[in-house]
């Protein structure tokens, strides 16, 4: 078992798994923490690497394309101290750090691993339940159901609605985007029977409007856990269920019989019918039907 032990946090790897328990350090930002230890598989990673530097080194997993939630949510954009898929890693343990890299690279080679897309969620999203506060709203959600709930800073015209509440099953989309700059970020969720664009964050009763403080990456935490429970979408289209077939008409049944012609003609009959049965071409009351009708002519 490879392991590397930082302030910022510790890595092991059994050779199948990588987990991750983030750090208390100051430096490990309020995500990380909140989100706690990760498992990830082997079959989730794309690569690893470690990037030295004077002060402290670097050491990043690369996961596969829709593996995570919670990458697939914030799309490269959270700031690096949430990043949980990084660890500072101090000049001394540096041999240690590079270490771990050739573990991971070479079970990933080993275990043939591609480092292509996947269609499924290899990576469970975060714990529920879920409540943080941030922007202008609470969101909260239970593993089936999103709450909303405003305070002082929200817009009269959102706020007046009282609080919102749906279930996962009625979300069609989830977006997180960071502050930046002078624009306000957001968590909006899009309803399934929306058909209205929606409005701006601040008047959307299905948004929570960020201003760039300390815990607004927190509500990708909460994004990241309804995106977890809805279809991936990189999943194929369920199949439709095949139509059932109608029934096989009953076999047409020979004329009168009374020569010893006919009689063997039934007889003949018969063994067509039972091999039908065993065909599954007739089911068992279809057989056992025309078999009486076939004898009542003997």
């Amino acid at each position: 078992m490879a392991e590397i032990i930082q302030k910022d946090g510790t890595w092991t790897f059994d050779g199948d798994v990588v987990r991750i328990v983030p750090g208390r350090d100051k430096g490990t930002g309020l995500l990380r923490q909140t989100l706690g230890g990760i498992a990830v598989p082997l079959r989730a990673l794309a690569g690893i690497g470690y990037e030295p530097g004077r002060k402290a080194g670097r050491l990043r997993l690369r996961l596969r394309e829709g593996a995570d939630p919670l990458l697939q949510l914030t799309a490269g954009r959270l700031p690096e101290a949430s990043d949980p898929y990084r660890l500072a890693v101090d000049p001394d343990r540096a041999g240690v750090a590079e270490y771990f890299v050739d573990e991971v690279r070479n079970a990933l080679l080993l275990e043939q691993v591609e480092s292509g897309p996947v269609d499924e969620w290899l990576v469970p999203g975060p714990d529920v339940p879920l409540v943080v506060g941030a922007g202008d709203g609470t969101a909260g959600f239970d593993g089936d159901r999103i709450t909303l709930e405003w305070n002082w800073k929200t817009e009269e015209a959102k706020s007046s609605g009282g609080t919102r509440t749906f279930r996962v099953g009625d979300v069609s989309r989830v977006e997180w985007c960071p502050a930046a700059g002078l624009e306000n970020g957001y968590l909006r969720f899009t309803l399934a029977q929306a058909t209205a664009k929606a409005p701006a964050p601040k008047y959307d009763p299905h948004a929570v409007e960020l201003f760039g403080f300390k815990k607004d990456p927190l509500m990708a935490l909460v994004g990241a856990a309804v995106l977890a429970r809805m279809p991936h979408p990189a999943a194929p289209p369920a199949a439709e269920e095949p139509a059932t077939p109608a029934p096989a008409p009953a076999p047409a049944l020979p004329a009168a019989a009374g020569t010893a012609e006919d009689h063997d003609a039934l007889l003949r009959r018969l063994r067509e019918l039972g091999e039908l049965h065993q065909a599954g071409v007739l089911t068992a009351e279809e057989f056992t039907a025309a078999k009486a009708a076939v004898l009542s002519r003997f």
